[in-house]
């Protein structure tokens, strides 16, 4: 006889990733290489500061880390302008999202989201026995009026990924201020800004301004995008001290490891690589709309580093298609889109070996376009 898990965990499904070149290669019996736009990472790897920082530390690698990640802290909040114990540092910003639904959320309670928007407090809800309420997309962007309209006395937490993973697409400045004004005292509003470091328009909110004027706010950041640090996992969250209290009672000893936080801090002042990949990613997306508007593919144009696209068939013989052709992309069911596809923008070389895989594919399934 097994030990029973709590009842509520049978309907919680865990989060799944995009497959790694390792296992597609396995699989498939692919030769030759293979271009992943699947999980949204910096083709130009990482920020070549963080690559030197991170050989010097190698040797003191039997060190454990500086458990609340003080050095970390002290420069973030320096960038930001903001004080160090207005700062918590995670093991990418999913394991604060994760800290967040642990550290708020009691049986019943409430997390408000869109759905189709990043799945992870969705995951969250679910392991507490919360009760999630999802609002439908407006124009595939946050409905943010019939979000306030979905807050009850119960509701602690509302999560808005901006932009949003993974539509790609952004609430305005302007927008977002009066939704902060209205939101009641007794909500934990999330920012979930995994991509800030992309966006350049004037039109996207400042969210540190609602941090200034004392809104119950966390604003999470990552340096798994821009900065090309996905696989050392670090990300990181600014909030009023007492709600960063909040989740260090949650939070796991010792949860971002050394190699990652010295990383992080290199990477924070590698500016030449954020405008190199900002660039790179601006011209990736225009290449790939003009791609897909040639194909007569519905797309959304983005704000991240990705592309939405639609099919007028289910996905997964699209993703197949270009599998079997060493293209990995991502499908998005779980977030209730059956029909697209989730792909990331890469290097020149790899946009165009994705867009003549996609031609067979499409030609394959469908015949010829005209």
């Amino acid at each position: 006889m097994l030990p029973v898990a709590r009842p509520n965990l049978e309907a919680v499904r865990p989060y799944k990733p995009g497959k790694p070149v390792e296992e597609v290669v396995r699989e498939l019996g692919i030769r030759g290489p293979v271009v992943k736009l699947a999980s949204n990472e910096n083709p130009l790897g990482p920020s070549p500061k963080a690559l030197a920082a991170l050989r010097r530390a190698l040797a003191d690698s039997h060190f454990y880390p500086e458990d609340t990640c003080y050095y970390l802290k002290e420069r973030l909040a320096e960038y930001h302008k903001v004080e160090p114990d207005s700062v918590i540092v995670g093991n990418g910003s999913v394991d604060l999202i994760y800290m967040t639904c642990t550290a708020y959320l009691d049986p019943g309670d409430e997390l408000i989201m869109t759905r189709g928007a990043f799945i992870i407090p969705k995951i969250g809800t679910g392991i507490m026995n919360g009760r999630l309420i999802e609002v439908p997309p407006l124009e595939y962007c946050h409905d943010l009026e019939r979000m306030l309209e979905s807050i009850t006395p119960r509701t602690k937490v509302v999560y808005l990924d901006n932009p949003i993973n993974p539509l790609g697409t952004m609430v305005k400045r302007d927008a977002v201020d009066e939704f902060m004004e209205k939101v009641p005292e007794h909500v934990l509003v999330v920012l979930d800004e995994a991509y800030a470091d992309y966006i350049t328009s004037r039109d996207y909110p400042k969210s540190i301004d609602y941090y200034n004027q004392n809104r119950n706010v966390l604003i999470l950041r990552t340096f798994s995008k821009v900065h090309g640090l996905a696989g050392l996992r670090v990300g990181y969250g600014i909030a009023k001290p007492e709600i960063v209290q909040a989740l260090m009672k949650v939070r796991l000893p010792f949860n971002v490891n050394r190699l990652s936080q010295i990383a992080a801090s290199a990477a924070l002042d590698d500016k030449r690589h954020v405008l190199r990949s900002r660039q790179l990613n601006e011209k990736s997306k225009q290449f790939l709309y003009r791609e897909f508007k040639r194909l007569k593919l519905f797309y959304l144009e983005s704000y991240a580093n990705f592309v939405f696209v639609n099919f007028a068939i289910d996905s997964q013989e699209i993703f197949e298609g270009l599998l079997r052709r060493g293209v990995i992309t991502r499908t998005v069911k779980e977030y209730q889109f059956p029909n697209a596809l989730r792909i990331t923008a890469g290097l020149p070389q790899e946009n165009k070996r994705l867009v003549k895989a996609l031609e067979e594919v499409l030609e394959e399934i469908t015949g010829p376009r005209g």
